[in-house]
């Protein structure tokens, strides 16, 4: 009876123990320690988002001052921030105990964030989203440029891809999407499900652009050499824009040595980036040959594999130069009015630029495929252009009247004291 009353005794002191232990644990330097590590990993990266977040690019701007901007530099895009597996799907987080007992797979230990890997097509919807087709990836990412936000239609949940390239969106929000690979067209609604198909005269198709007011789906095949024309609403293959079967060898004009761009403008002439044969030809919209410029070369105005066009609120043509990693402004008579680029990965540089897209706000979208991101910048429109221009002869105009005014008008300026020298 002694025995068994000492025995429960002895444990009851035991677990007493046991907790003032793990109490004294619990407070020691090393445990605090971790705490103040964790703290200051913590502050260490909030002060590195702060620094992100802070970057300011205004001051990139084409031509440099004190000419007026033309072009503004804005921002670029690469990832997703969510982690996901290899499939897409958004990752679960783990406890730190499976981490530790290492009993995660392969696919649940993937903490990489989906990221731009060889971006090609660019589309924007009425929202102002931005749609960017990466067939190494495998997937299309929607960016939202005011909250950061990515979405994406990924393949095998939303659709079926195998190297997705161009896109085009049209005035409903259907997105296009050309796929090589599967020699097709997919079609998505708005709330991007997969809807319908083009597969009609399609070989190898790449860029496209959508005619909102005819109806009219054109679509670049650099196998076939030709532009082909589809009704936009019923799919139907219309007419197709030069010759095929000369294995890319023609020069004529209004024909095609792998056509890659497409772009449309308000009257529906259409203009085409002849990527061999290093021009863009423009034709109406009845598909008639109207004009052509450029030819191969490095200097002002030439092109040296052009891939990626479009057209701003001006009208002005702006070409993606693959080869030579820039971007040239041109009027529709092929005068060269500016050019932005080179080969490097700083902000306004390009390496493997293969597209360009201009939404409705004259913002600028371009995708490389080496650093895999999309750049983003600001066209100013002729009219911003000279509101400027009138605003600063106002302002010269003014400081030249109060220098000529009587001594009594003008304003005095005080004279500052010379700094004291160290």
């Amino acid at each position: 009876m002694k025995i068994a009353q000492f025995s429960k005794n002895h444990w009851k002191w035991a677990a007493l123990l046991l907790g003032a232990f793990t109490l004294v644990a619990w407070l020691s330097p090393v445990s605090l320690n971790a705490d103040d590590k964790k703290k200051k990993k913590a502050d260490q990266q909030a002060e590195t988002e702060a620094k992100i977040k802070a970057i300011d690019y205004s001051f990139i701007v084409w031509p440099n001052p004190p000419a007026i901007a033309r072009i503004k530099y804005t921002t670029w895009y690469s990832s997703d921030k969510e982690k996901r597996n290899y499939k897409g799907n958004v990752q679960k987080k783990n406890g730190w105990m499976d981490r530790l007992a290492g009993t995660q797979t392969e696919e649940e230990a993937f903490s990489m964030p989906f990221q731009l890997n060889q971006p090609y097509g660019i589309a924007i919807d009425s929202k102002g989203l931005v749609y960017v087709a990466d067939h190494k990836v495998g997937a299309i990412f929607i960016f939202n440029p005011d909250t950061r936000d990515v979405d994406l239609i990924k393949n095998g949940t939303h659709a079926h891809f195998v190297r997705i390239i161009g896109l085009a969106m049209d005035d409903s929000d259907r997105l296009f999407v050309s796929d090589p690979g599967l020699k097709h067209i997919l079609i998505f609604n708005k709330d991007h499900k997969a809807e319908d198909v083009i597969t009609d005269g399609l070989s190898e198709p790449s860029g496209m652009a959508i005619d909102t007011q005819n109806r009219l789906l054109y679509v670049a095949d650099v196998d076939l050499d030709q532009v082909l024309v589809y009704d936009a609403d019923t799919l139907k293959l219309l007419r197709k824009i030069g010759t095929t079967g000369h294995k890319h060898e023609l020069t004529t004009p209004g024909d095609f040595a792998k056509p890659t761009g497409v772009a449309v403008d308000k009257e529906g002439n259409v203009y085409v980036a002849d990527t061999l044969n290093n021009r863009v030809e423009i034709f109406d919209a009845d598909g008639n040959f109207i004009s052509t410029f450029g030819k191969n070369g490095d200097g002002p105005g030439y092109f040296a594999r052009p891939k990626g066009i479009a057209l701003d609120s001006d009208g002005h043509i702006w070409v993606a130069d693959g080869a030579q990693d820039r971007v040239q402004v041109f009027t529709k008579e092929g005068q060269l009015l500016i050019a932005i680029g080179a080969h490097g990965l700083l902000p306004g540089q390009f390496q493997g630029l293969v597209n360009i897209a201009i939404d409705k706000q004259d913002r600028v979208f371009t995708t490389e495929i080496y650093p895999g991101r999309l750049q983003q910048m600001q066209y100013v429109t002729d009219a911003q252009a000279d509101k400027e221009r009138e605003k600063r002869a106002a302002d010269r105009a003014k400081v030249a009247a109060s220098h000529n005014a009587p001594a009594s008008q003008q304003e005095v300026v005080p004279v500052q004291p010379p700094a004291a020298k160290p």
